[in-house]
């Protein structure tokens, strides 16, 4: 019902795939998803971590607010095909601390 990935490397954490079913839509499932995808950008010592969301998908840009995701930029043409542009969102540091040394590299999977 629902899924998301996340890359680290080297202090950065990238959000590369976040989603739910739609009849899933406004339970939570994506918050859980979220903070699963975060807690192993903690254990990556990501410092920060980075996401493209459409310009045009209201729901996630917000959910991505909630947890202190900040626009700083936009990737035109980004999802194809449509031509539709990406918000970039970053969070810094979801946590100075981790459970992996020092420029740690990997990667996380979460399904539900």
């Amino acid at each position: 019902v629902g899924y998301g990935g996340l890359a680290a490397n080297d202090g950065t954490g990238d959000i590369q795939t976040i989603a739910t079913a739609r009849d899933h839509w406004g339970t939570g499932l994506g918050a859980r998803l979220l903070t699963e995808l975060l807690a192993a950008a903690t254990a990556f010592e990501c410092h920060e971590v980075l996401l493209e969301v459409r310009v045009d998908n209201d729901r996630a840009q917000r959910l991505y607010e909630r947890f202190g995701f900040e626009p700083i930029g936009v990737r035109r043409g980004y999802y194809q095909p449509g031509n539709v542009d990406a918000l970039v969102m970053r969070l810094p540091g979801p946590s100075p601390h981790g459970e992996n040394g020092p420029g740690a590299q990997g990667t996380s999977e979460s399904r539900v």
